[in-house]
């Protein structure tokens, strides 16, 4: 599937794939660590009344970064300059990790555009949270980080995982995601070693942890940022869909989001799959899917 690029007022170059198919459309934003590569198994297994676009975030893929991010907003805006340019006016919109975080911010900030959201293993309404490691290396809960330099400065996480981009090391990555993520299932060889490739095309992974450190939508006030309340402004139906036995992103987390959207939301764990139900149960995440937004459009 070849990518195209649409050239946003802002100077960045952003790359998507398109699948085509019915007039339905569904709008899909990866996470950190991934592109729209790794959205490949979903798109071939979506019905094919669907036309599917999977973009690649500023920084990722074949999309430029000429400039660096300061906080989730900034993808959120780069999303509503590719899909004025496309010309998107009604779709359903799923974000997977950092790309739920995403996507909340673009359905808060741009009401009528979507008509669904699908949070896949999100981040939190309020957040995914940086902290210090003590001298075990364990986090130290006691302090967040508050800096993008302090994220940058990082031992723990930052200096060794941007080690492993800086180097081209594809196994220390392949380590880090069977770890983290592909704990049970993992692609087959030829899709893993693509998926490899592809995360080494990411230029900007201290600014996305401290866009996700953060992020704050609920109308709590954290360690780092105040809430902004937009939380309530997440008006249409909402599907949160979490493995349940996703490392990355926790239970906590989900129910957070849970309790900030209220009754637009329905969570749903998806058995037996980790922080990747792509790879963990492609079949049960592509039916969850797939029957939220036939059941929410009256079909």
């Amino acid at each position: 599937m070849n990518l195209q690029k649409v050239q946003l007022e802002n100077g960045e170059s952003i790359a998507y794939r398109e699948r085509q198919g019915g007039e339905e459309v569904i709008v899909l934003v990866h996470g950190n660590m991934t592109s729209s590569k790794h959205w490949d198994v979903l798109i071939d297994n979506l019905d094919a009344k669907y036309t599917v676009y999977a973009v690649d975030l500023r920084g990722f893929g074949e999309s430029t970064y000429h400039t660096r991010v300061e906080g989730i907003k900034d993808f959120s805006d780069d999303l509503k300059g590719v899909v004025d340019a496309l010309e998107l006016k009604h779709f359903h919109l799923i974000g997977w990790s950092t790309g739920g975080a995403i996507c909340m911010q673009f359905v808060a900030d741009n009401p009528g555009y979507c008509e669904n959201l699908v949070l896949l293993a999100s981040a939190s309404t309020r957040g995914y949270p940086f902290f210090a490691a003590n001298v075990s290396g364990l986090p130290n809960l006691a302090y967040r980080f508050q800096t993008i330099e302090e994220i940058e400065n990082d031992p723990v996480r930052t200096i060794p995982m941007q080690g492993l981009y800086n180097t081209k090391n594809k196994m220390g990555l392949k380590a880090v995601w069977n770890a983290a993520i592909y704990t049970h299932n993992q692609p087959k060889k030829e899709d893993y070693d693509a998926y490899l490739d592809d995360m080494l095309t990411q230029r900007n992974l201290a600014d996305v942890y401290h866009a996700l450190n953060t992020f704050n939508i609920s109308d709590v006030d954290n360690e780092v940022a105040k809430g902004t309340n937009q939380a309530k402004d997440i008006t249409i139906p909402v599907l949160i869909l979490r493995g349940d036995r996703d490392y990355v992103v926790t239970e906590e987390m989900t129910q957070e989001i849970v309790a900030d959207l209220g009754e637009n939301a329905t969570y749903i764990p998806l058995l037996n799959c980790g922080h990747s139900p792509l790879i963990d149960d492609l079949e049960q995440l592509t039916s969850r899917i797939e029957n939220f937004i036939s059941k929410e459009n009256g079909q």
